[in-house]
């Protein structure tokens, strides 16, 4: 059991969170909620050992091992992915290699009555009573194992890391820590970056394979899915629910209805006294009933109220201007990198008013699709977009495209025609862009903070056509509502390439998966198709 004691963490005269206590047992899946900047961060870390509290301690047994997944890292350049994924087993295989020095060692000495001969035979019986209480294990077919299950494929093993994007290298680092099969396993948003099979298969693993969990994640699918614990981190202190996400979330309501309730009554008792302090102060015969009540209010405790949710703000996309009846109309479209073929013979119609989803691995075509309806690359095959098809395009990198120089309110202020104009601070409030955040230059900003001024931009323009290309990446689960809400007000068309399911739930009609270098469609809606899916997989199995 591992125990976090009364900590306290404090900086520049800022209290982050005070008098936080809780254990966490094995097999816990605890999820770790709270708005952004309430410091669940920065409590992962100090779960972890990477940070130390201004306050308190952390306990765990000596043999305990921790590992930690954060949400930005880079693993070495100077190995393949199969060499950087073995070294999950790097103490387990120097141990073995310690051993074979000692046991040579022994074999030409000669000093059996010395104490430094007496010492090698305790440090050789020591690790050899610890290596071989371990499963033996083929590690090359463990590594593999999860490697594939991550979405990497064979041919990959052999490559450079260095030749793979963060989010990939992400899943290398996930990988190592699966491997070493630690007590407990704190993860930082680990689904960013991950398409949906690879997300289901972390799922099962975690539920099924792993000890205790501790995961900080936008995805509210996967939270519900593997956790049987909440955490909420809010306004300096913590609560502790044994519940999923989704129930929580009700206890979460129930709470706040009944802190309002005391809140409202401790503030009319006040002004009550208040009132009678005021009108009787200086009236002799009551001094003392005056003096005693000033005493009462100055011991009395306010009554918090936790921080208000302000999902029940509504974005609005402006109205559509009228396109044609087929915005998109794909026929026989492959693409070929070389000797690399993405896809093949693809076809897609896509009428006005749907909302479609594209979905499939990573590096199956969903993105080169995109590029290939905005024109930004080359095909061979037949692709229309139709008449009058005005299109907003959200791409993976739109955060990147935006002015450095410029603030917060210059960018959407610049955009911004008619009523927004008078709104455009509550609409920056609804992003959590706040008081003088809004006059911070563009350049300063971090990758979320950028990813969802993107998304205000979106917000603001008049299209009939929206593709959005991962356009939850970074985005906490209020804002991911507010726009999802949005989205499914939206009177043009919509093509959506995800890999969350909660956020494509509802809002998708129809989906086109990508994989094999094909392109098939499927008339359902998301729970439809990961439902088929499933059977399908299923069916392999049996086979």
């Amino acid at each position: 059991m591992i125990t976090v004691n009364d900590i306290a963490v404090e900086f520049g005269g800022t209290t982050l969170f005070s008098e936080v206590t809780f254990a966490i047992n094995e097999n816990d899946k605890i999820a770790l909620m709270g708005k952004n900047g309430a410091g669940k961060s920065t409590l992962l870390k100090i779960v972890a050992g990477e940070n130390k509290p201004t306050r308190g301690v952390i306990s765990a047994p000596s043999d305990a091992v921790i590992a930690y997944l954060p949400q930005h890292l880079l693993t070495s350049d100077d190995c393949t992915v199969m060499e950087e994924t073995s070294k999950a087993f790097a103490d387990v295989l120097n141990m073995k290699k310690e051993i074979d020095e000692i046991n040579e060692q022994l074999t030409i000495r000669t000093d059996y009555e010395s104490d430094d001969y007496m010492k090698l035979i305790e440090r050789v019986s020591e690790l050899s009573e610890k290596f071989y209480s371990i499963e033996e294990v083929n590690y090359e077919a463990e590594v593999e194992k999860v490697l594939k299950g991550l979405g990497f494929e064979r041919e990959d093993f052999t490559r450079q890391t260095s030749e793979f994007s963060g989010g990939w290298r992400m899943r290398i680092e996930l990988a190592k820590i699966l491997l070493k099969k630690p007590d407990l396993i704190l993860l930082d948003e680990p689904t960013n970056h991950m398409d949906i099979e690879s997300i289901q298969w972390l799922e099962d693993f975690l539920i099924n394979q792993a000890k205790a969990v501790m995961v900080i994640s936008h995805d509210k699918t996967f939270v519900d899915n593997i956790t049987n614990r909440t955490i909420e981190v809010t306004m300096g202190r913590i609560y502790d629910y044994k519940a999923v996400y989704s129930e929580y979330l009700e206890l979460r309501k129930d709470r706040r209805i009944h802190q309002q309730k005391a809140y409202d009554e401790q503030q009319k008792f006040i002004a009550e006294n208040q009132a009678f302090i005021d009108r009787f102060r200086g009236t002799f015969s009551k001094t003392e009933s005056v003096q005693s009540r000033v005493k009462m209010l100055e011991k009395i405790v306010p009554i918090e109220v936790d921080e208000i949710d302000t999902s029940a703000l509504k974005l609005k996309f402006p109205p559509s201007p009228r396109s044609g009846q087929y915005p998109v109309v794909v026929e026989g479209l492959s693409k070929t990198y070389g000797d690399h073929v993405v896809f093949k013979d693809a076809n897609m119609v896509i009428e006005r008013g749907q909302k479609v989803a594209l979905v499939g691995k990573n590096g199956e075509g969903k993105s080169t699709m995109i590029k290939a309806i905005m024109g930004e690359i080359d095909f061979e095959g037949k692709l229309e977009v139709g008449h009058n098809a005005q299109i907003g395009y959200f791409a993976q990198n739109q955060a990147s495209l935006l002015d450095g120089e410029m603030t917060i309110f210059e960018t959407i202020d610049q955009i911004a025609v008619g009523d927004v104009r008078t709104k455009i601070k509550d609409l920056l409030g609804a992003f959590m862009f706040k008081g003088d955040d809004i006059q911070k230059k563009v350049k300063v900003l971090s990758g979320g903070e950028k990813t969802r001024l993107a998304m205000i931009k979106l917000l603001l323009e008049p299209v009939n056509v929206l593709i959005l290309d991962e356009p939850t990446n970074h985005l906490d689960m209020k804002t991911k509502d507010i726009i999802k809400d949005a989205l499914r007000d939206f009177d043009g068309t919509l093509i959506l390439v995800s890999h969350d399911r909660d956020f494509l739930d509802g809002l998708a009609e129809k989906v086109f998966e990508f994989g094999h270098k094909r392109v098939k469609e499927h008339f359902e809606d998301i729970k439809g198709f990961l439902a088929h899916k499933k059977m399908d997989s299923l069916k392999e199995i049996e086979k």
